[in-house]
């Protein structure tokens, strides 16, 4: 997710940064094969079940399958019949997060956290004095391995944009450069809908446009982008030449978290717009886990098939605590719109008001 107070900043470079982008592989399932060796070798999908919910994290074996995150399970076992199904275990995984945070600091102050398993550096001027960026890259890999006995991926760009694309491009295990004089080719034949920031509603709406590649998207005009994207066009319009001069944000804390999606097609039943829900939810809940946010302000947004907007929210005193918590508040704000006036086309989630997991007061308990 993009922040609306970073997307001006992907303009105009300053300084030549050396940044990485470390995503661990499978983070999940990867723990949960490393502490169980029955599950080796095997598809596995951490979360939901057999016959309902979604899958938080698929093995490499399983999205053979085609199976991923924030697919319903029900789909996923149909896809792959020998599915593992393992309930998470987020405390295992916040204590592995915590082993690789200490590796990053061993090199970097600078460490932006994106979630348990990914986050920015910038090592620049990095604290061991490592001369090559993707020689600090092979260190934090390797010492990662030692530590944990998980995979991680690197990728290595002089801005984040390009180190978070590097960092797909070698998966697992492995690492790619992006260098200052590789950035505008590698993105001109790269596809809209690989851009990171960009959905498949705005995916289809710049191919509605004639906008298919970075290349498309570099031939148009500032103008242009910002007249069809709004203030996102600016970001895109700087990505699509290889600029993005956000900084990496040490232990930066975000005012909200949110995620939306618009739908194939437009939804009137209350049961299939809460099977959409839920997946926003988990999304929401999964950032927030990863980076021990909580937040106390639940917002749902509705956009009707004619482009209307309504927001609905709900602020309680103690933070939203847990998963099932954030599920029933959104829940319930979907539920006071039911029946919906008119067919609805998308429908977005978030959570503000948010604070450490650290600072927050005693955990909320809903009312079942």
């Amino acid at each position: 997710m993009i922040d609306e107070d970073e997307v001006d900043q992907a303009a105009p470079p300053g300084r030549q940064r050396k940044i990485i982008h470390v995503d661990m592989d499978a983070f999940y399932a990867s723990v949960e094969q490393r502490d169980n060796p029955d599950l080796r070798g095997k598809p596995v999908a951490v979360g939901g079940s057999q016959e309902r919910g979604v899958v938080a994290a698929a093995s490499y074996e399983a999205r053979k399958f085609g199976v991923r995150s924030a697919m319903p399970s029900v789909t996923a076992k149909r896809q792959c019949p020998d599915l593992i199904f393992v309930k998470p275990r987020f405390e295992v995984y916040k204590a592995v997060s915590q082993q690789i945070r200490e590796i990053f600091a061993e090199h970097t102050p600078i460490i932006e956290p994106l979630s348990l398993d990914e986050a920015y550096l910038d090592v620049t001027e990095n604290l061991q004095s490592v001369p090559l960026a993707r020689d600090v890259a092979l260190a934090i890999r390797s010492k990662i391995k030692e530590v944990t006995g998980l995979n991680a991926s690197a990728g290595i760009s002089y801005n984040k944009f390009l180190a978070k694309l590097a960092s797909d491009y070698r998966k697992p295990n492995g690492q790619y450069v992006i260098a200052p004089e590789m950035g505008p080719a590698f993105v001109e034949a790269l596809p809209v809908s690989k851009f990171h920031g960009i959905g498949p509603a705005t995916s289809a709406k710049m191919n509605s446009l004639g906008l298919h590649t970075g290349l498309d998207m570099r031939n148009q005009s500032l103008e242009f982008m910002q007249a069809n994207f709004g203030k996102a066009g600016g970001y895109y319009y700087w990505i699509s030449r290889g600029v993005d001069n956000r900084e990496v944000r040490a232990d930066r804390i975000r005012k909200s978290v949110g995620a939306e999606n618009t739908f194939a097609a437009d939804l009137t039943d209350f049961d299939a717009m809460v099977v959409e829900l839920e997946r926003l939810i988990d999304k929401v809940w999964k950032y927030c886990e990863g980076v021990g946010n909580r937040g106390r302000t639940v917002t749902l947004k509705v956009k009707f098939n004619d482009f209307e907007i309504i927001t609905r929210s709900r602020s309680v005193s103690l933070a939203v605590s847990s998963r099932s918590d954030l599920g029933r508040l959104s829940v319930a704000l979907l539920q006071n719109e039911i029946p919906v006036p008119k067919p609805v086309r998308l429908l977005g989630l978030s959570l503000s008001a948010l604070q450490h997991s650290d600072d927050a007061e005693p955990q909320l308990v809903l009312p079942m």
